[in-house]
């Protein structure tokens, strides 16, 4: 969260002139906040599959890769999917979002989101899952690269892969947000759960909204 929006969960931006403290308004919170840090859920940002925790990825602009190679490689079906989602994300909200064709892993410069497809040892209903690989040092609830992994077999769908790729941009399920909501609430957009309660692939205004407010 950059610092004029972690400023404005206080309500206020301080700023010196003359010797003077002068409060100036600033964006104000969306009515429903879905977005990680918020009033029902702050726990830290953890890395691994496993970990059941929401991370914020750490800018607005976002890189992204597919896999391209092994046992997790998108196929051309899949590849499409995600290139429209993530196109939407670029032109509906304030992310700058662009395409990785040399993914950085490791270390420097790490590509943002790697998308994959494959199983990960969960329920079959299940149908895919996002988490944090590099925490941000000095950070509580931001990552430097997330993994997104959704099922094969025609799982892959512009409703699923918008839903997770939400949740690499710190959104929560209804019931993390504040207020808080039920799973299939219709403010929730994207982020509604379980899938059949997506009308369709739009993100939803109270989605960007949240979006466009911390980035």
């Amino acid at each position: 969260m950059n610092f004029a929006a972690a400023q404005a969960r206080a309500g206020v931006l301080g700023l010196m002139t003359l010797g003077f403290m002068t409060a100036i308004a600033v964006q104000a919170a969306p009515a429903d906040d879905l977005i990680v840090p918020n009033g029902t859920w702050s726990g830290p940002c953890e890395a691994g599959m496993g970990i059941n925790t929401i991370c914020a990825t750490d800018n607005s602009s976002v890189s992204y890769y597919m896999d391209s190679a092994g046992a997790l490689e998108l196929e051309a079906p899949d590849r499409e999917v995600v290139a429209k989602v993530m196109s939407r994300y670029d032109t509906k909200t304030d992310l700058a979002v662009s395409y990785d064709a040399t993914p950085v892993f490791s270390g420097v410069g790490e590509t943002d989101v790697v998308w994959q497809e494959g199983a990960f040892g969960r329920p079959d209903w299940v149908l895919g899952t996002t988490w944090c690989d590099d925490p941000v040092d000095g950070t509580r609830h931001r990552c430097d690269q997330h993994y997104i992994r959704i099922r094969g077999a025609g799982t892959y769908s512009q409703r699923v892969a918008g839903h997770e790729a939400g949740h690499a941009f710190g959104l929560f399920h209804g019931p993390q947000a504040d207020p808080v909501r039920a799973f299939d609430a219709g403010v929730m957009g994207i982020m509604r759960a379980p899938l059949d309660a997506i009308p369709g692939p739009g993100l939803g205004e109270t989605v960007k909204n949240n979006i466009n407010w911390v980035y």
